[in-house]
């Protein structure tokens, strides 16, 4: 009977902890991506631009298409590649002409890109069809002007006919629309993770070492500025304890009112180097710098090791990505210009 007893009461603390915690949890401002399919879908589509099967696999094509660059050899998928994490995993991103970022940037993950509250390091695009438009045409990316995009897109017959299908037959094929049905692509790229599962009431879907480590994550304050279905995306100001190690490296400063988006942490583990210059390769140092720059607070290692284990099962499924094959150019293709 005692014994009977001592079980009863070890699994009711045991589910008032579980319970306690998702409380924690969602009282910090965590949250997770919706399971249910028609919830999903009103979170990331456009009402403006509804999303379609057609628009979604021809924005893949354009995803995946080097045409758009000057030189033909540098697509979206080269600085967020979707086989490791969605990024290029160098400090700064290389583009036109081998070219690192001038301002020593760091390529930030396209996966879950559409859950972001802005886009860019300094928060400067509001989503990601607007977001599209500078790589295309930024000199040290992929450098090519608005008009050779259309050229090299509108002398292609089978891109035309399917912007067509997508948009209807009077569609005009200008650069904006070329940048939004990208972005149409991109709204697709979610990765719900264990840690949804978790938020979404399935207790055992992180383990115990796991729920420890979102404790000292709340407990700490990483969920100040890490919340919201991102976790993470968010503008917020950037060295408010102590000045960042690495902040001589490159120019960058956050936007006029030095405020720098908060990355997503979805995905972390994939996502090295950290921070916008790409200065650090371990995540539990990238966890403990920024307990000194955002927090003031010294985090041990045995704290960080218990966060990066919590940020681990924010690693989430990605949705399955056939290469696709691409039409072909014709003679009236402007030529590549890689030189």
């Amino acid at each position: 009977m005692k014994l009977i007893s001592l079980v009863a009461v070890a699994a009711i603390s045991t589910i008032s902890f579980g319970a306690t915690l998702l409380e924690e949890a969602k009282n910090a401002g965590l949250k997770p991506i919706p399971q249910n399919k028609t919830e999903l879908k009103k979170l990331i589509d456009d009402p403006k631009n509804p999303m379609t099967d057609v628009k979604i696999e021809l924005g893949k094509k354009l995803y995946f298409d080097p045409r758009l660059s000057k030189s033909s050899l540098i697509s979206c998928n080269t600085c967020h590649n979707l086989a490791t994490g969605g990024v290029d995993g160098v400090s700064a991103a290389i583009g036109h002409k081998w070219a690192a970022n001038p301002h020593h940037l760091n390529s930030p993950t396209v996966y879950n890109s559409v859950l972001n509250a802005v886009q860019f390091w300094d928060g400067r695009s509001p989503h990601l069809e607007d977001q599209a438009q500078g790589p295309m045409q930024a000199e040290p990316e992929m450098a090519a002007p608005k008009d050779l995009v259309v050229s090299r897109i509108t002398s292609i017959p089978a891109y035309v006919e399917e912007f067509k299908k997508a948009y209807g037959k009077d569609v005009k094929i200008d650069f904006e629309k070329i940048a939004t049905t990208i972005g149409v692509y991109e709204r697709t790229l979610i990765t719900p993770s264990r840690f949804d599962d978790y938020m979404n009431g399935k207790d055992g879907a992180l383990t115990k070492v796991e729920k420890e480590g979102l404790k000292t994550f709340i407990d700490k304050g990483c969920a100040t500025c890490h919340d919201g279905i991102a976790i993470g995306g968010t503008m917020q100001p950037f060295q408010i304890a102590n000045k960042y190690k690495f902040a001589s490296t490159g120019d960058f400063k956050g936007d006029a009112n030095g405020m720098v988006k908060a990355p997503t942490l979805r995905n972390i583990e994939e996502t090295a180097p950290y921070f916008h210059n790409g200065q650090f390769w371990s995540l539990q140092d990238a966890i403990k710098e920024m307990g000194s720059v955002q927090l003031g607070i010294v985090i041990s290692d045995k704290e960080a090791a218990s966060i990066e284990t919590f940020l681990k099962s924010l690693t989430g499924t990605k949705p399955q990505v056939i290469y696709p094959m691409l039409p072909a150019s014709t003679s009236t293709t402007p030529k590549p210009d890689a030189l």
